[in-house]
């Protein structure tokens, strides 16, 4: 955790200035040719996490001058290694871009280290400055504030005032998607509350919709998620004829009467800013983190299951969190009684990266 402590000043200044000075991308490509690699631990068209950074390498792909190299469904085991070293030494990749939580240790840090000419970059936080190899880093997008939105617009769609949450596992990245989806419900429903089941697993598709289903028959009219692939929660909700909200990437076209909203990665902002770099022949920052203040998140086109009121008081979030409207204003109490938040927090704020708890008005446990 203190790594990311003390890289965390660059949210607001670093990660923002780089994306406001960096190249457009086209202009500088004679200097560096550039070969990114791209390496998932899943299909690239799973309508969730490897999508959407493939959406992303698609944009990248248009760009003269830019080749992109991917390879798909890479198990977080030594196979990773072997494929970062064959686009290595087979494609010549300059920067390889490794998106999966377990490829980093030891995996991104050792093939770091045996090709200190080339550049790697990992989509979580995991990087330290005092132990890790200078030619590899870490990026990551605070996913949470567009959950927040999916929780304002939820709230607003819901009849049942119960949104139910379909999750993996309970480490703090999953814990505030959570609880981001609470407050934003109750930002403008006080009855709303959050059901949450979670798997165990990143993905397995059976419990997810054995999960889904548990929380419709609960109750539940507002079905979301945090799992790498969320579209048999998307559909088994559409099946049952309930709402959702989305996550990773789009899953509008999963829910065509159903579908609110959801929240996604923009991972090209950060990938046109490593590009831009490379062309131009300068580093490549090690840690580029943010959200919708610097350009690192959208939320999905709204659909049918949006409510007009839903809709409206969404679009007002999303305005407020890129001014630096805060999520997290307390006192908040987890659901247990405790006080766990007393005052407003940055959206930033360090603390907040260790969550380990559900807030009142979630139901459901992490033990």
């Amino acid at each position: 955790m203190t790594s990311i402590l003390s890289r965390r000043s660059l949210l607001k200044a670093g990660a923002a200035g780089l994306a406001a000075s960096a190249l457009p991308l086209g202009l500088a490509r004679a200097q560096t040719p550039i070969v990114l690699g791209a390496v998932y631990v899943g299909p690239r068209d799973d309508f969730g996490w490897n999508q959407a950074h493939a959406v992303a390498m698609d944009i990248l792909k248009q760009v003269p001058g830019v080749t992109v190299i991917e390879e798909e469904k890479v198990p977080e085991t030594d196979a990773v290694a072997q494929s970062m070293e064959s686009m290595i030494n087979l494609d010549g990749a300059n920067l390889v871009l490794a998106t999966s939580f377990g490829y980093y240790n030891p995996f991104v840090v050792e093939t770091a280290k045996k090709y200190p000419n080339v550049e790697f970059r990992h989509a979580a936080p995991l990087w330290n400055e005092a132990t890790d190899p200078k030619n590899a880093g870490s990026y990551f997008c605070y996913l949470n504030q567009a959950h927040y939105v999916n929780g304002v617009a939820a709230g607003l769609s819901t009849t049942s005032n119960k949104i139910g949450f379909v999750a993996a596992k309970p480490i703090p990245s999953v814990l505030s998607n959570i609880n981001s989806v609470l407050l934003g419900a109750k930002s403008v429903n006080p009855e709303a509350t959050v059901q949450v089941i979670f798997t165990g697993e990143w993905s397995m598709p059976v419990r997810e919709a054995e999960a889904a289903n548990a929380l419709i028959d609960a109750g539940c009219d507002v079905i979301t998620c945090h799992v790498d692939g969320p579209k048999v929660v998307i559909e088994t909700a559409e099946t049952r004829g309930v709402k959702s909200c989305g996550h990773n990437a789009s899953q509008a076209p999963l829910a065509p009467k159903g579908f609110i909203t959801g929240a996604e990665y923009k991972w090209e902002t950060i990938y046109k800013i490593y590009a831009d770099a490379l062309a131009a022949g300068q580093p490549l920052p090690n840690f580029i983190a943010g959200g919708y203040h610097n350009d690192m998140l959208r939320n999905s086109d709204f659909g049918a299951g949006a409510s007009p009121e839903g809709v409206k008081a969404a679009e007002a979030a999303i305005e407020g969190l890129k001014a630096g409207k805060p999520i997290y204003v307390g006192p908040l109490k987890d659901n247990a009684g405790n006080v766990v938040i007393e005052s407003s927090m940055d959206n930033y704020a360090p603390v907040l990266d260790g969550m380990n708890y559900l807030l009142e008005g979630v139901q459901g446990s992490i033990t």
